[in-house]
């Protein structure tokens, strides 16, 4: 027989202390992953068996099994799973945070329950060497001859060994030499108690090895959802959302369905209480699992559930798929169409529930989640009806989150549109000289910071007959809420100005490739310029986002709109009559459509030139 010695990855060391270190005050959750991992195991190879029933000759090897040894302090925990070759345990065994040892490493220092972390990032397995140091798992893969040993004392590296098959059943036990300080978990009440924490809603029976070699089936063995909704628990519901989702938090919303009629089945879904990790991963996977029967199938079944409720986590069990369904099956099965619709409109509906019931809880649930759930605005029209009531925003003129219901009510006296604001962020946004106006006159604006927000509100176009105007769009008039001015903003509308038809000609002569017109504006008060979209032109923030994409975003050229009361503005108008051509003209001129692309979040056009102008503007002001 022969061994191979291999190094983990790198970073695997810091990775494999931190495991065993900074999640020590919840080191009982070692149990709990590798009971998870012995009854995914079980599943799998009952999947298996349905298209080679040769894997498995009855269900009565699908058990886990766990067993304490006192005098050699050692915790064994085997399951009559699928088991693991070779290749299975290099890539599962070898590897350490397939989600990103980076990435694991950084939140695992930010985190202030690092515990959370276990189930985000794969490493379930590795919380082991919480309470052991050193870990075996020997293992044999059903439909296989041949059994190995990995082992591994977490200082960086591992071996595979070939061992006798004859010795090794199919399945896998992972042996545990307990730490000194661990021993605790050698006592058959502490095993009962965790057990039946962690382990009464697996569908397998998990028993406890007695001292007298007899063994004691501790959990129910029964599938959670097919129980009776007032016989679960919140704990029981706690345990097994922890169990399927990976997670470590409440769930905020628990949603049990039996649905009977042409199509029968049966769900268990949850809301989080804390975001995924991998909620804005690109490929925006359904995270829900798919049993037929009580024979777990997978967990990707895309057509389960659109892609904007990708953060409900649970499990479908069907009575009407068939038990050997495949991917090709799955793609094109009527039924999962139709449970689609069924579980989206039954989660939406238990979103505005909650809402009503809950707006504190609602409001941490959309700063969670809402950026998601604003995806379906986009791709499912049909449902616009049913999750625009679900959006809240923050906004200009309040603190905290505001629906749309709630903005109508506040609209001012001759309001007919929603105006929102689009940025990358929202201090961008509230900085933004579009609003100027907008605050002048006291018209709430409605602060949309999420890059989906681009793409959504133009398709949706209007709520409840009020049209969706962006503060950028060139065609927005707040000319019939000048009574509403500020003091402030009123004297500096009835300031004396210069005629600026002089000066928007002689801007055009200089700017006219570059832009779609020049004019001034009333939407400005603190503000001398600042470029808005054209007419039937899309929204700003929405042509950048596009730009960045390498996508088709329409025509180029804006509206550059100037304050005609902005000092600056003033000056510049009584310099053009007086020496159009002349060069402080000029310089200004540059500065001012420079400015107003900086405002923007764009460069200059010439950083040089730029430069230059800035320093003889500042020379002038220093040296008169």
């Amino acid at each position: 027989m022969t061994t191979e010695t291999h190094t983990f990855q790198a970073e695997t060391a810091r990775l494999l202390n931190l495991v065993a270190t900074a999640l020590y005050s919840e080191r009982e959750v070692f149990l709990r992953e590798l009971i998870s991992n012995a009854s995914d195991a079980c599943d799998k190879r009952r999947f298996l068996a349905q298209q080679q029933a040769e894997l498995l000759d009855s269900d009565e090897s699908l058990k886990i099994l766990i067993a304490a040894n006192k005098e050699s302090a050692t915790l064994a925990i085997t399951d009559g799973g699928v088991g693991m070759d070779h290749a299975d345990l290099m890539a599962n065994l070898g590897t350490i945070a397939k989600s990103g040892t980076a990435d694991f490493a950084a939140a695992m220092s930010e985190a202030k329950d690092a515990s959370a972390l276990i189930g985000q990032f794969g490493v379930g397995f590795y919380s082991a060497f919480m309470v052991a140091d050193r870990v075996v798992v020997d293992t044999r893969k059903a439909g296989s001859e041949d059994a190995f040993r990995w082992e591994s004392t977490g200082d960086g590296t591992f071996t595979i060994t070939e061992i006798d098959a004859q010795t090794a059943p199919i399945g896998t036990t992972v042996l545990l030499y307990l730490k000194d300080d661990a021993h605790e978990f050698l006592e058959s009440y502490r095993l009962d108690s965790l057990v039946r924490r962690y382990a009464d809603h697996l569908t397998f029976p998990v028993s406890l090895l007695a001292e007298d070699g007899e063994t004691q089936q501790i959990n129910e063995a029964q599938a959670l959802w097919l129980r009776s909704k007032s016989d679960i628990t919140a704990e029981q519901h706690k345990e097994f959302y922890n169990h399927v989702a990976g997670t470590f938090d409440e769930p905020w919303e628990t949603l049990h369905l039996n649905l009977e009629g042409q199509l029968e089945y049966t769900a268990l879904l949850y809301i989080p209480t804390e975001r995924p990790f991998d909620l804005f991963q690109p490929e925006r996977r359904c995270q829900l699992k798919l049993f037929v029967r009580r024979v777990f199938i997978t967990d990707d079944a895309p057509e389960l559930m659109p892609a904007y409720l990708r953060f409900v986590r649970g499990l479908v069990d069907s009575q009407d798929l068939p038990l050997n369904v495949s991917r090709e099956m799955l793609q094109n099965a009527p039924q999962l169409h139709v449970m689609n619709k069924q579980l989206t409109k039954r989660i939406l509906s238990a979103l505005s529930k909650r809402k009503k019931d809950d707006t504190n809880g609602y409001d941490r649930f959309w700063d969670a989640f809402g950026a998601v759930l604003k995806e379906g605005l986009y791709e499912d029209r049909d449902r616009g009806e049913d999750i625009l009531p679900l959006v809240k925003f923050k906004t200009t003129t309040q603190d905290g989150l505001s629906d749309l219901d709630a903005y109508l009510g506040r609209m001012k006296d001759g309001q007919d549109q929603i105006f929102y604001a689009t940025g990358e962020t929202e201090a961008a946004i509230l900085a933004s000289p579009h609003l100027e106006g907008f605050r002048a006159r006291g018209i709430e604006v409605l602060i949309a910071a999420d890059a989906v927000d681009a793409f959504w509100i133009p398709t949706a176009g209007s709520y409840q007959g009020k049209q969706f105007v962006s503060v950028t769009h060139g065609s927005t008039d707040l000319s019939k809420f000048d009574d509403d001015l500020t003091d402030k903003a009123e004297d500096a509308a009835q300031a004396p100005s210069q005629d600026t038809d002089a000066l928007v000609a002689w801007l055009k002569t200089r700017f006219d490739d570059s832009v779609a017109d020049i004019r001034t504006t009333n939407r400005l008060a603190d503000s001398p310029a600042c470029f808005v979209a054209a007419e039937n032109s899309m929204d700003m923030q929405l042509s950048k986002i596009l730009k960045a994409s390498g996508q088709d975003a329409g025509p180029d050229k804006r509206i550059l709109e100037i304050n005609p009361s902005h000092p600056l503005v003033v000056a510049l108008s009584a310099e053009v009559q007086a020496q159009a051509g002349s060069s402080k003209a000029e310089h200004v001129a540059e500065l001012l459509f420079d400015m107003a692309l900086i405002v923007e979040g764009e460069a200059p056009r010439n950083a040089t030139g730029f430069a230059k102008s800035m320093t003889l503007m500042m020379n002038d002001s220093l040296l008169g």
